[in-house]
């Protein structure tokens, strides 16, 4: 059902009218972000931009208004400190239709976040958990409420061990990456079945970019490391725009099955247009997926909780 609504032509001009519409984006202000706002805008859709750097969402932010026309409301949040998180969705005025997790860091030596985290889990994945968990009540009170939260390839490599989810006992950047998008892979899909199972209207997906040329890769390395990278970027990689176009289409087709992961459908997903991309069967295990959910609640102190019967 999930590969016959996206169809085997997605193109940006797939996307619907957005007008009436208002999202919520984090990390938009370079990279995957930025593209997925902009061609989000470019449809009509109003945005609320939650960033660690006012200066750097208010210049995203006047290039959108210049460029499309359209309401950009601009508020600060970092990832790594949950305190923030609490203060954005206290702030935040007016509907929200869709929440798109997109924010994040990748590889770097072991840090942590304000609140204890190993940085990479703190940041892509609980700091989102708790994000969506405090903005469920305003995206329940709408008709059709949509969560997209970015996963990665590398979720295959990933593995949970929860008496040490912090790589106390020993760290690696690529594991805790790895870890960090398969916690984000199972978490979307475990709101997915939770939401229909409460018969809510919420749905929740995933979405991958592939390879796409970004400076996430480089940010976080040094040496030889930094420049395959580069040298990557420059031959293989597919622009970001292009690897925005997953999450623009998880965030706006209409008709796309609940819980579906969507990716890049060319060369192992890593690019081509949008498609049904391959997990790995720790993403789909529902054990797993209950245990990561009383982990996460319990690090965040945030009760991710979904009412009973149909709303909006």
């Amino acid at each position: 059902m999930a590969r016959a609504a996206i169809g085997k032509r997605w193109t940006a001009r797939s996307v619907p009218d957005l007008a009436g519409r208002r999202v919520v984006l984090t990390g938009a202000t370079r990279g995957l972000g930025r593209a997925t706002a902009l061609a989000l805008a470019s449809k009509g859709a109003s945005l609320v931009l939650p960033v660690r750097s006012p200066a750097a969402g208010y210049a995203v932010a006047e290039e959108i208004r210049r460029e499309h026309g359209v309401d950009v409301t601009v508020g600060h949040l970092d990832l790594a400190d949950l305190a923030t998180v609490r203060s954005f969705v206290d702030e935040l005025d007016g509907p929200v239709d869709v929440l798109i997790n997109n924010a994040g860091r990748m590889w770097g030596p072991r840090m942590t976040t304000v609140d204890g985290f190993e940085a990479q889990l703190g940041t892509n994945y609980l700091g989102h958990f708790a994000l969506t968990g405090l903005l469920l009540p305003t995206l329940l009170a709408g008709p059709a409420p949509r969560v997209v939260s970015l996963s990665s390839v590398f979720h295959r490599f990933g593995r949970f061990a929860f008496d040490d989810m912090h790589f106390t006992r020993g760290y690696a950047q690529n594991a805790a990456y790895a870890r960090s998008k398969l916690a984000t892979l199972v978490f979307a899909r475990e709101l997915a079945r939770r939401a229909a199972a409460a018969g809510t209207a919420l749905r929740s997906y995933a979405a991958h970019p592939g390879y796409s040329a970004t400076d996430l890769q480089t940010d976080g390395v040094e040496g030889v490391t930094r420049l395959t990278m580069r040298l990557g970027n420059a031959l293989l990689a597919t622009s970001a725009e292009e690897g925005a176009w997953p999450t623009v289409c998880a965030a706006t087709l209409p008709e796309l099955p609940n819980g579906t992961f969507v990716g890049p459908s060319k060369l192992g997903g890593y690019r081509g247009t949008p498609g049904v991309a391959a997990s790995s069967r720790l993403s789909r295990d529902e054990a797993v997926a209950c245990e990561l959910w009383e982990f996460s609640e319990r690090e965040s102190a945030v009760r991710v909780r979904l009412p009973t019967g149909p709303l909006g």
